[in-house]
């Protein structure tokens, strides 16, 4: 009896160390995407929780690939958006925007109708985009010589403000809680924070301690910054004072970021191999990596359904990933 019970006890307990060392990432299946018209790939992509529904950049055709998240189908896509780079879904206020490379502008539409699609022009070579709910005021960066953020007025279609920044910028995203647009600028290495009260002008900025900022993503809960840069690393920053936590490795040349805040997973796109880094953000370790495709370097996440799109170039397919843990 007493053999019996410490069998079961064993098991019980090597039963509770798989389940904890259990990757997070599992492969669901793909979604075929349409072929590539031109030279390129896949650039950002977002998702709305709500309906499971997922834009994504198709570049190569200068258009926007939908897919049914829910049931893991392509739909159509949005045509017209030349060199289409950045793409953001702002829930609150039912739209979605990209931002298009080739022809200097911002493009926003209805999640539930693409047909009304209106553009706006702003600077040149645009890509991030963050949206302050409150206020309804998109930021997007700019890329050139000089580079520049602009700040829209969503429901007028208006360019209200255009800041100079030190370099070229990246991803940016909005904290609500200090009422800040942060915006990561490759070079010189710093972040650069803008007040959504003051559209006018640079309010914070903060150095990172590894060249070329790229994808960024805020942690609200714990009040930290994520920053993957081009040298290799993972930064980890307070959010309201720019003090460096946290330096780790990453598997390569890093793009864009996600958090999952309900599991505490934060997923890192890594074109060269073709992985995808899942961090622990709690604990600050790499959990898992993911292998995808080489030049996938985009991803997308749906907070609602835990799953992970990486979006890649060379089969043009979605691969879909369930973070089950």
């Amino acid at each position: 009896m007493n053999t019996l019970r410490t069998g079961i006890l064993w098991l019980g307990l090597m039963s509770s160390t798989a389940a904890q060392t259990q990757p997070p990432l599992s492969l669901r299946g793909y979604i075929e995407l349409p072929a590539h018209q031109n030279a390129g790939g896949f650039d950002h992509a977002d998702v709305l929780p709500a309906t499971g529904r997922v834009w994504v950049a198709h570049t190569a055709n200068d258009s926007l690939d939908i897919i049914d998240g829910v049931n893991d189908r392509y739909l159509r896509s949005v045509a017209n958006l030349k060199g289409v780079a950045g793409a953001l879904v702002a829930p609150a206020a039912n739209l979605v925007f990209t931002s298009n490379r080739g022809e200097d502008t911002v493009s926003m539409f209805s999640t539930t109708d693409e047909a009304a699609l209106t553009k706006v022009r702003v600077g040149t070579r645009p890509n991030g985009l963050a949206h302050d709910p409150t206020r309804n005021l998109l930021l997007v960066g700019h890329g050139d010589d000089p580079a520049t953020v602009a700040i829209l007025d969503v429901a007028k279609r208006i360019v209200l403000n255009t800041v100079r920044v030190p370099g070229r910028t990246r991803w940016t995203v909005f904290d609500p809680q200090q009422d800040m647009f942060f915006v990561n600028v490759s070079n010189p290495a710093v972040i650069v924070g803008i007040k959504a009260s003051r559209p006018g002008e640079i309010a914070c900025t903060y150095q990172v301690p590894a060249t070329g900022p790229h994808g960024l993503a805020l942690d609200t809960r714990t009040r930290r910054l994520f920053c993957a840069c081009d040298a290799k690393k993972l930064v980890s920053l307070e959010a309201d004072s720019g003090k460096i936590l946290h330096e780790l490795p990453l598997s390569g040349t890093p793009d864009v970021l996600f958090l999952n805040a309900a599991r505490r997973h934060l997923y890192a796109a890594i074109g060269d191999p073709g992985v995808i880094d899942v961090f622990d953000i709690d604990t600050m370790t790499l959990l898992q990596t993911v292998p995808t495709e080489k030049g996938a370097n985009t991803i997308a996440f749906d907070a609602v359904r835990n799953k992970v799109y990486a979006f890649l170039p060379q089969t043009h397919r979605a691969a879909v990933f369930l973070d089950r843990n």
